[in-house]
């Protein structure tokens, strides 16, 4: 039987909620993405509640809300303790996009659900992996391997693939096939037939226009967090090869200026501008006031680059038609005065003296228990009070006062040590070069340098306006006051898709491509959801699941996998020829038992049955058109085939790959008359061959 696989969804199946799923590799348990809304709903969460304690490890794919934004609430209220894995990217701007949204609602409410300590501590945990790391789990997850492979879609956005005993199952949500200017496309073809894929159906029924209708629209340039600036090597190879020969940093926006707060803006001169805000949802932020500003006005434009959340002021904003008028709420925080701070301030001294008062009686009765542990201590400097001794009993008054002073004075506390300076041995390694140190107590840890940069707004200046200050340190007793608006929207809206996904038919091709054992729909609407399926059922693969919320599937694979040694008695008679980076041998064997009750593949005791040749090797006309050029022949491509010299042509039939990814019947035929320069090419095509 092969490796057992179940799939339970959290959050985010027949609908565009936010993704959360648990997949469970043979008892190993593993969350991959943790998202929330910009709403924050904590009605959403109560699946993973209930499941929080037996996740064993987390998985990133991605830095948005979307796919990480419940990390620092689950492990505040729910107990998620276990092991978080990311890219680099994802670890350290998703990190910045909670800082965001944290900022923003507290600044116009009473956000209480996770606080920016909250955040530091989920971040601190996740451990970050570079693209196509192979990561060996250990204890519960021996045996299992991780690695992140590129999605496309986001800077670090990741694709991942976890491997037990040769079976893959890959989780690939939110992809872009097409090589953007800034990333390249994603990997996710390279991988044929995996024993199971997860996989999103959010895009199922987008098409998007061809590539240079596409082209034309794009007549500005987005714009990313400063510490993008850093992560190159994530990029597409055009970006970090321009770096590489010119140090052309294709992030050092010259024409951009970078604004910390909504004052700024405002001593902006007059005239034509293009803002990009963060929160595309429109519900907080410097999107949401900038919005509420400009709506009422017919010569201001609002793009949206990306489908708003569901339930956000954007995705309303989107409807077809749009609403003429909006319902918004505009809050904001102003200090306390008068009457309301002098309450505060009572309120607050009448807590410090319980929690004073707590404190003491908490010490009063610590004291009572250690004194009362002396007297019963069986100290030879303890005196009996009970025992009437002849010489005391005679000290009278003065007698019981003198015994008290030796009760108390002299009676050393439980916890007493002998009186003697401390010593510590402070003995240290040596060698032949001096006292041996660890360079880890002298290197300061990137999260500290983070932490401060981050703390500080992340920005190349580090700037951070009053507000977000006044609400780190939390010094100034505050209110929120809030309002309900009713916004004429006059200006125009346009939504122009940018999110850097593939779409429908993109998706299609990929799926029958990889074309996997078993495939597991999730994330999109109900109508996308079914057509996917029904699609996939028919040119995918027959075994096709969409699980509700909470249902648990088993999509264990039907292939038989052993684990067999190879005998020593085998081996030494195998003969190993080089092909390319590998080594190969045809085997003959049967199938026998060790000591130990293993399966082990031993010779035959019977002669070996003969077998049909194989040729093993796959040739690309390309690489082979390189290889003639080296051997001195004159070599060029024509009419789709290679020709040789003056007489000898190569050209490719057959079919490359069938349906599922398996690969096709090709020839390769040599045309041209019997002469020295046929056998010559014919010895150079053998040559790139192996026949077993």
């Amino acid at each position: 039987m092969g490796t057992s696989v179940q799939v339970t969804p959290l959050c985010g199946v027949y609908n565009e909620n936010p993704l959360s799923y648990l997949v469970s590799i043979d008892g190993f348990n593993f969350l991959i993405d943790c998202g929330w809304n910009d709403l924050f709903d904590p009605s959403l969460l109560q699946p993973l509640s209930r499941v929080a304690s037996t996740v064993d490890a987390v998985l990133l794919s991605h830095s948005d809300t979307l796919h990480l934004g419940a990390l620092p609430y689950a492990m505040k209220q729910f107990g998620l303790s276990a092991p978080f894995y990311s890219t680099e990217p994802v670890h350290r701007l998703g990190l910045l996009t909670m800082y965001d949204h944290y900022l923003s609602r507290k600044q116009v409410s009473d956000f209480d659900l996770f606080s920016l300590d909250d955040i530091d501590a989920a971040f601190q945990s996740i451990t970050r992996l570079t693209y196509s790391q192979n990561y060996h789990l250990s204890g519960k997850g021996e045996g299992i391997v991780i690695a992140p492979h590129v999605a496309g879609h986001l800077l670090g956005g990741t694709v991942w693939k976890i491997t037990k005993d040769g079976e893959d199952v890959i989780y690939a949500v939110d992809f872009n096939r097409r090589k953007e200017k800034h990333l390249n496309g994603t990997v996710l073809e390279s991988f044929v037939r995996p024993a199971v894929l997860i996989t999103d159906a959010y895009n199922a029924l987008n098409n998007q226009p061809p590539k240079p209708q596409r082209e034309r629209d794009r007549d500005f340039v987005a714009s990313t967090l400063d510490y993008v600036k850093s992560f190159l090597e994530w990029m597409s190879d055009a970006i970090a090869k321009s770096f590489e020969t010119s140090r052309d940093n294709a992030f050092l926006l010259k024409n951009i200026k970078l604004l910390t707060s909504k004052s700024e803006l405002d001593s902006v001169p007059d005239g034509p501008k293009v803002i990009l805000a963060s929160m595309a949802s429109l519900e907080a932020g410097f999107s949401h006031d900038i919005f509420v500003e400009w709506a009422a006005d017919v010569k201001n434009l609002v793009l949206f680059t990306e489908r708003g959340q569901f339930g956000t002021l954007a995705r309303m904003l989107q409807a077809d038609p749009p609403p003429k008028a909006v319902k918004v709420t505009m809050s904001r925080r102003v200090p306390l005065t008068g009457e309301e701070l002098i309450a505060y301030e009572e309120e607050q001294n009448r807590l410090k003296k319980e929690e004073a008062l707590k404190a003491s009686l908490i010490k009063e009765e610590e004291s009572k228990a250690s004194l009362a542990n002396d007297v019963n201590s069986s100290d030879p400097m303890v005196i009996d009070t009970h025992n009437k001794h002849p010489s005391l009993d005679g000290l009278g008054q003065h007698g019981s006062r003198f015994r008290d002073v030796l009760i108390d004075g002299f009676v050393p506390p439980s916890s007493s040590v002998a009186p003697m300076f401390p010593f510590y041995d402070n003995t240290s390694d040596w060698d032949d070069f001096g006292e041996v140190i660890n360079p880890d107590d002298y290197v300061i840890k990137d999260e500290d340098m983070d932490q401060g940069a981050m703390r500080t707004g992340g920005d190349m200046d580090g700037k951070l306006d009053e507000g977000s200050a006044s609400l780190i340190l939390d010094t100034t007793p505050s209110k929120v006051i809030s309002n309900e608006l009713t916004v004429q929207v006059k200006s125009s809206l346009v939504y122009m898709d940018y999110e850097g996904r593939s779409d429908g038919r993109s998706v299609k091709s990929i799926l029958a491509h990889v074309a996997p054992l078993k495939l597991v729909l999730v994330h999109g609407s109900a109508e996308a959801t079914e057509h996917l399926k029904q699609h996939c059922l028919k040119h995918v693969c027959p075994h096709v699941y969409a699980p509700q919320i909470e249902e648990t599937i088993d999509v264990t694979s039907d292939l038989c996998a052993y684990k067999v040694q190879l005998s020593e008695k085998l081996m030494s008679n195998v003969l190993f020829k080089k092909l390319g980076d590998y080594e190969i041998a045809w085997v003959d064997a049967e199938v026998g038992k060790t000591e130990n009750d293993m399966l082990s593949l031993l010779p035959i005791s019977t002669p070996a049955p003969p077998h049909k040749s194989v040729v093993v090797g796959d040739l690309k006309m390309a690489d082979f058109k390189q290889f003639l050029a080296s051997k001195g022949v004159k070599v060029e491509f024509a009419a789709g085939a290679l020709r040789c010299g003056e007489y000898v042509t190569l050209r490719k039939v057959g079919v490359a790959s069938q349906k599922g990814g398996g690969s096709g019947t090709q020839q390769i035929i040599i045309e041209g008359p019997l002469c020295e320069d046929y056998y010559k090419i014919r010895e150079y095509l053998y040559s790139q061959f192996y026949l077993l």
